[in-house]
């Protein structure tokens, strides 16, 4: 096995983990069937530290942490969340 296919097996294995800790679906509207469509998403950026689910070198506590500053949406919901956030802006 390569070094890229070890990370990226790591990197799933945490994203999975953290996904199940935040409820495994979409908080705004339930999507669950896949993973690789849910994000999180910092409710205040303010605070974020790191992205919870590519940051391999942190423990799973500080992980849950940070993920602690987020909830789980599925892609869709995450860009409406941002288009709302640019539109409220201008």
């Amino acid at each position: 096995m390569s070094h890229a296919q070890a990370v990226t097996i790591k990197r799933r294995a945490v994203k999975k983990a953290l996904v199940k800790y935040k409820g495994g679906k979409c908080k705004i509207c339930g999507y669950n069937k896949c993973m690789r469509a849910l994000e999180f998403h910092h409710l205040d950026p303010s605070k974020k530290d790191f992205h919870p689910s590519k940051c391999l070198t942190k423990s799973m506590s500080l992980l849950k942490k940070e993920a602690d500053k987020c909830i789980l949406v599925c892609s869709n919901c995450h860009a409406e969340i941002h288009d709302k956030i640019e539109q409220n802006k201008i």
